[in-house]
């Protein structure tokens, strides 16, 4: 049953399930379309926007300031010492990949199981996927160094001399995250077609015209063009799937090829990608609540959507809890010394506070709460859970990296990691480099799709008697 009180007039609830719906009763496909492209073509756009943008991309100035310094003084700039090689740039680049993982699972797999609750979020989650892609890609290529030598990690036999290592996880990165971001943003494009013709044909401005006409490809809606559309659209998404599981699988492999105690165990491909999912859809939801409140589309991502979210960030993070269970009983089973004794440090050692971290802000809060369908709805308290989650899952990569590292099988090499200015900028930086990606998405291109939206109306759906008649 519906968390609050059933009136009898109430547009977000279906009086005869007592269920939220996926939309407000009383849309139509006038308002609907009135209500997404006012956003991006109104002439007014709100301070709000403004301001956040203005923030955003002075932050984002501090991960250029960090990036020039490291690329004249290097990499020594950073915490990293021996025997932590290892430090923010890849615990910031594993976090980045999975919080790209959910546009993918909500745009692909929910559109071949055809769950209609996805619409209304898919297009800004896959916008997220591309731009967290992004903010990911630049850490492997500044951390190695020399960084206008990058595509040495590329097959290109034309102008190379030595061809990349295959055996190295390092080029595994670079063909599985460049695979993912090309068919997450050919995707992405393709989904907006039907919304930039609309916008097009709005529009008016000559400018617009010109920028959503060449954009849209000269779609006109015809029979041919939904069909072609239609079928790319499911041909994507069975491309897409795989990739889901494969990205962050083989991201995984940088630590499970390794010898080293506390990486190499086979727990690592599944347990990777269910924090993920589990990172990435508390990453929709920090951006979905407050886009519904600011742009007031609560009728179209209702809290049908945060009731849906919340399920799949249960189910995943029982996953996890699984994966952390495992390493601690295979720490015991494997009856190695330096298994147990990475485990045991991990916890109880000089940085076991970061692993208690984790512990609280991805198991013991979330799964203790998300049970309860009250919760699960309340717009406050999911935004709340959100944030604890993705900072849980920044502290498990900085758990896995670096507790791992600091104390290796020579003693005489033990020391600590600190970061320094430079490694928090290079993480801030990025923070605000993304949000400044993401405002310029909202205010200029359909952040919700409105053709899909469209198709959950009951006027969308043609019923058989009336299509005989029609025959």
């Amino acid at each position: 049953m519906a968390t609050r009180e059933v009136k009898p007039n109430d547009p977000m609830i279906d009086p005869a399930t007592g269920e939220f719906r996926v939309i407000a009763q009383g849309q139509t496909f006038r308002s609907i379309t009135e209500k997404i492209a006012r956003i991006v073509l109104t002439p007014h756009t709100p301070m709000g926007w403004f301001g956040l943008f203005t923030v955003a991309g002075g932050v984002a100035v501090v991960l250029l300031t960090a990036m020039t310094w490291l690329f004249l003084v290097g990499v020594g700039i950073w915490g990293i010492t021996q025997p932590v090689a290892w430090g923010f740039a890849i615990i910031n680049f594993v976090w980045w990949i999975g919080i790209g993982h959910a546009g993918t699972l909500i745009s692909a797999i929910l559109l071949l199981f055809k769950q209609g609750w996805r619409n209304a979020i898919s297009r800004f989650a896959e916008a997220m996927t591309i731009f967290a892609v992004a903010c990911a890609g630049m850490f492997p290529l500044i951390h190695v160094g020399r960084p206008w030598l990058a595509y040495w990690m590329l097959p290109l036999p034309f102008t190379m001399t030595v061809w990349p290592q295959f055996r190295s996880p390092l080029v595994w990165d670079v063909f599985a995250v460049s695979t993912y971001a090309t068919i997450s943003v050919v995707f992405w494009y393709i989904g907006m077609v039907p919304d930039l013709a609309t916008l097009r044909d709005r529009s008016q401005s000559k400018i617009a015209q010109y920028f959503y006409g060449m954009l849209s490809v000269g779609w006109r809606g015809s029979v041919r063009h939904w069909m072609r559309y239609e079928t790319a659209s499911l041909l994507l998404a069975g491309l897409a799937t795989p990739l889901v599981l494969s990205v962050h699988t083989v991201i995984s492999f940088d630590f499970a090829v390794a010898v080293l105690p506390g990486w190499h165990t086979t727990i690592f491909p599944p347990y990777f990608v269910a924090g993920a999912i589990y990172s990435g859809f508390a990453m929709v939801l920090t951006l979905a609540i407050p886009l519904r409140k600011f742009y007031h589309l609560e009728s179209l991502v209702t809290e049908r959507h945060i009731d849906n979210m919340g399920k799949v960030m249960l189910a995943t993070g029982f996953i996890v809890a699984y994966g952390y269970a495992m390493e601690a009983f295979m720490s015991w089973y494997s009856a190695s010394h330096w298994e147990a004794f990475m485990f045991w440090n991990r916890v109880w050692g000089p940085m076991g506070w970061s692993y208690w971290v984790l512990i609280t802000c991805n198991l013991a809060i979330p799964l203790t709460t998300l049970w309860s369908r009250k919760l699960r709805t309340s717009i406050p308290f999911m935004f709340f859970i959100s944030i604890v989650v993705n900072t849980g899952m920044w502290f498990e990569r900085f758990v896995i990296v670096v507790t791992s590292l600091y104390h290796d099988f020579l003693p005489s090499s033990w020391g600590t990691y600190r970061a320094t200015k430079w490694d928090y900028m290079t993480f801030v930086g990025t923070l605000g480099f993304f949000t400044f990606l993401f405002l310029l998405f909202v205010r200029f291109l359909p952040m919700i799709p409105m053709n899909e939206i469209r198709m959950l109306l009951p006027g969308a759906k043609i019923k058989p008697k009336v299509a005989e008649a029609a025959d």
